[in-house]
This record gives C-alpha cells, structure tokens and sequence, in this order.
C-alpha cells in the first residue's frame, strides 16, 4: 500500500475513554504528511539528477567508443597508406619514402592526440563517478540520520506514553 501526504492528514482513529488528544493526533499527522512529502519530493529530485547524470555517463561512453573507432579507422587509414607508398616506391623510391615518413609522423600524432583524449575522458568519467558515489553516499547518511531521528522520537513518544500511562 502506497501512503501519500494526504492519506497522512485524512488518518482518521477512533476516540475512546482516556484516548487520545485528538488535537496531538491531528497536529502529528500533519507534521508526518509535511515530512513526508518533503522525502518525496527530495526522491524525485535525487530520481532526476540520476536520470540525467546517466544521460551524460552514456554521452561519454558514446564519445569515447566514436574515439576508439576514429582511432582503428586512423590505424587502417595508416596501413593503406603504407601499402600505397611501397607500391609508389618501385616507382620513385626515394621520393615515396620521405612523403610516407611525413604521413606516418602525421597519424602519429593524431593517435597520440587520440590517446590523450581518451585518457582524459576516462579521467572525466571517474571522477563523475566519484561525484555519484558521493552524491549517494551523503544522501544515504542524510537518511541514516533521518532514521536515527525517528528512531529518538520514537523512544521519547513511547517515554511520555509510559509516563502517561504510570499517572
């Protein structure tokens, strides 16, 4: 059964002999459907700040396997070349080996630029998760706390019943 805020407030109970002071009752419920709606709303914040922050972990991925494919492509780019440049260099040996040094020296450095752009998109998704981790770990403890706090009123609620009770 899901309780919402308003299920709180309506909770209506029978008043007997020496029961309850329906004015406590009610102010309770109140403060409980407040409190609850304000978890609900926290949930659905924190719902959507993880919705969106997968969007942009699979942005990320997606980045970094366009950057795996350039880089095989940049690879395959860089064999056909090679495979052109002997063939070129039957014809005009000395020629064909300084133009296919230049091109290798070229996708070279494309694939180390591709290296480092890599390596700083790993760098980048770490420390995301790192963020999310944090994230999740301070809304655990905040709900650890919350429990902790109810668990304190509780004891005092049952305290004063006791108290009330020994009158």
């Amino acid at each position: 059964m899901k309780l919402t805020p308003l299920d709180i407030q309506h909770q209506q109970f029978r008043v007997r002999f020496r029961g309850f002071d329906i004015q406590e009752v009610d102010a309770f419920l109140e403060q409980m459907a407040e409190a609850f709606e304000a978890m609900q709303e926290e949930s659905a914040r924190l719902n959507d700040t993880i919705l969106r922050l997968q969007r942009e972990i699979r942005g990320f991925r997606e980045r970094e396997d366009s950057f795996k494919r350039a880089m095989l492509n940049s690879q395959k780019v860089i064999d056909q070349m090679k495979d052109n440049a002997r063939k070129s260099a039957e014809l005009v040996v000395a020629d064909a080996e300084l133009r296919a040094e230049k091109l290798v020296q070229h996708a070279h450095g494309r694939l180390v630029r591709l290296h480092e752009d890599i390596a700083e998109l790993k760098r980048q998704r770490g420390q995301i998760e790192v963020q999310l981790q944090s994230i999740i770990d301070s809304h655990a403890r905040l709900l650890e706390l919350g429990r902790e706090e109810m668990r304190a009123k509780d004891d005092q609620d049952a305290k004063l019943k006791l108290l009330q009770q020994s009158k």
